[in-house]
């Protein structure tokens, strides 16, 4: 079965997660640095077989776009779709999941020299923004 890939796009690291093959959990997958995602993910589809692909939404608290990542994110896009037009791709609010991630990370009882790693920030928020999307799409089913 397929997978949904989840990204947390950023201007230079990009957090990564995957669903089960049942697509009811994210799980965390890595993060790496923005400019090589695209040589990464041609290597990771080839050995994944990834449906849909769901990208964060970077908003403001009054719902504007935050113009300048989002033109980096729309520049991904076309170019991901480009090269794999059969992939669907969805985009997701993503106010406050660095918020939630770094509290997760607390919780998780992270020493503050790991909490400044933004690698397992990215990989933390690239989870709650695939999880949200999962949760938000069997809410709509039920």
């Amino acid at each position: 079965m397929a997978k949904i890939l989840g990204i947390d796009y950023g201007k230079i690291i990009t957090g990564l997660s995957i669903t089960d093959e049942k697509k009811i959990f994210a799980f965390g997958l890595n993060a790496i640095p923005t400019k090589n995602l695209m040589n990464f993910l041609e290597y990771f589809l080839v050995h994944e077989k990834i449906e849909e692909i769901v990208v964060g939404l970077p908003k403001k608290l009054n719902n504007q776009k935050e113009i300048l990542i989002e033109t980096e994110i729309q520049k991904f896009i076309n170019k991901f779709h480009v090269k794999y037009p059969k992939i669907i791709i969805e985009r997701l609010d993503e106010r406050f999941t660095s918020k939630i991630a770094f509290s997760t990370m607390i919780e998780l009882g992270l020493k503050r020299k790991k909490r400044r790693k933004k690698v397992i920030l990215n990989q933390i928020s690239a989870t709650i923004i695939l999880q949200s999307y999962l949760t938000k799409k069997k809410n709509s089913y039920s």
